[in-house]
Order: C-alpha cells, then structure tokens, then sequence
C-alpha cells in the first residue's frame, strides 16, 4: 500500500522536519558529485564498525544522511513527510530530532548486529524513519491514510485512492520487513552481504514504538481526525 498523504492536521510548522528532507536531499546530490569512494569512505560498514567502533562511530550519522539512488531517497522523504510532522507537533521540535536520531542509530546497531561480516556499506535514512513510522502508529493508529488502491481492477468499484488507518499501513510496513528479513537470514551467508538491510527498518520501527510516549511526557496533545470506517461520510445537502 502507497500512502498519498494522512488526513491528520498538525498546530505547528514541522521545521525540523523541512531541515531533515532538505539536509537529505542536498546530501543526495552533493554526494553524487564526490568521487565513487565516498560511499564506502561515509557509509556504515558493518565490519569496520565492529572493528574499530570509536572510529567508525561517525559514520553512523553520515549513512543516515545518504541514499543509493533517487528512488531510494524518493521513497524514504515521502514516508518522512508524510508521518514527520506529526511526532515533531507532539514531541515538540528538540524531542523530534532526538527521536529521529536514536531511532537512526538504533536501526543502525540492528543491522550489524545481525550481519556483522558484512563489508557492504549500508546507506539510507529508511532506519530512522521506520521509527517515526512506528510511533505515528502508537499515537495515531487511527489517523485516516489516502493510499493509492493496490488493486488496479476495482478502481471502477472502490476509486484509485482509498482511506485506511494508520496502523494498517504500519503494520504491513513491520511485517514485510519481518518476513523478507527472516527470509534474508535462511541465505547463505555470502548472499547477506548487500541487498535491503531489513533489520534496520525493524530494529527503527521498534525503537520508534517504544521512545514516542515516553518522549512526549508532559506535553500537551494534539487532536486529530480518526478513522471510522471504510466509506467515507455522507456529502452534507445544500440548499
């Protein structure tokens, strides 16, 4: 399921949130521009960082901050804009950023943790966003998400954009990322070494469940829109 936007307004201009999708994107482009070594020189290299981890601590944020094509980046800023702005209205816009990153270094440690004779270079920002996507399913699980009908033939029936709630398209994002992972794992061992870091994606989701509520203390919370239902409401007469 693609999400197209939450229908979820927010009481506060989401900065941090602009400043993270701009510091990405100029990230992406200015790499592109660096020589073919940057990648592994600035990426998060599971047997350096085991090796060396003071060293190599550094690059635990730079990986954060790169992206392997302009899918890849495409991909992470929409889920980031879509959900980001909301946990930055209700942690507030310090909190926010301190999610973000820890959400990011724990989705780190999960991918080396579960791979570390990998000398692949893992790059993306897709860990601390997997975090913002698990707590938004903790403080909005109801949210209405505007998603692109998976299922080209009942576009005529349902329409090509449905509503759903916030925690069905979490829970499909923790579940296909917990099946292909174990999948990843049953491989042998010299085929783990590139591809999707899966463990990542879960090991951010999870720390994103587990910090939100705790990160939000004494703040006061925003409402929202709840879903209630797979029909949208009755258009009002007008007369």
């Amino acid at each position: 399921m693609f999400p197209i936007r939450d229908i979820n307004p927010t009481r506060t201009t989401p900065f941090v949130n602009y400043l993270l999708v701009v510091g990405n994107v100029t990230a992406f482009f200015f790499m592109k521009s660096l020589p073919p070594w940057y990648e592994p020189a600035y990426g998060l290299v599971p047997t350096r960082i085991v090796a060396d981890p003071a060293g190599e601590a550094m690059t635990v944020f730079t990986s954060m901050f790169m992206h392997a094509n302009l899918l890849h980046l495409g991909g992470n800023m929409w889920f980031l804009w879509i959900f980001g702005d909301n946990i930055e209205d209700s942690l507030g816009h310090v909190r926010y950023l301190l999610f973000y990153a820890i959400g990011g270094i724990v989705a780190a440690l999960a991918q080396v943790f579960v791979n570390v004779a990998s000398p692949i270079p893992m790059v993306g920002a897709s860990g601390a966003i997997a975090a913002v996507t698990g707590g938004y399913m903790i403080l909005f699980p109801r949210a209405p998400i505007l998603i692109l009908n998976p299922v080209p033939l009942l576009w005529f029936a349902m329409g090509i954009t449905l509503l759903v709630p916030a925690w069905l398209i979490a829970g499909e994002f923790f579940f296909m990322n917990l099946f292909t992972g174990i999948q990843s794992l049953q491989a042998a061992p010299e085929a783990r070494v590139g591809g999707v870091a899966f463990f990542a994606h879960l090991g951010g989701f999870v720390a994103g469940i587990l910090l939100v509520k705790p990160m939000r203390a004494g703040r006061e919370q925003p409402r929202h829109s709840r879903w209630d239902g797979w029909r949208a409401p009755p258009r009002a007469r007008i007369r």
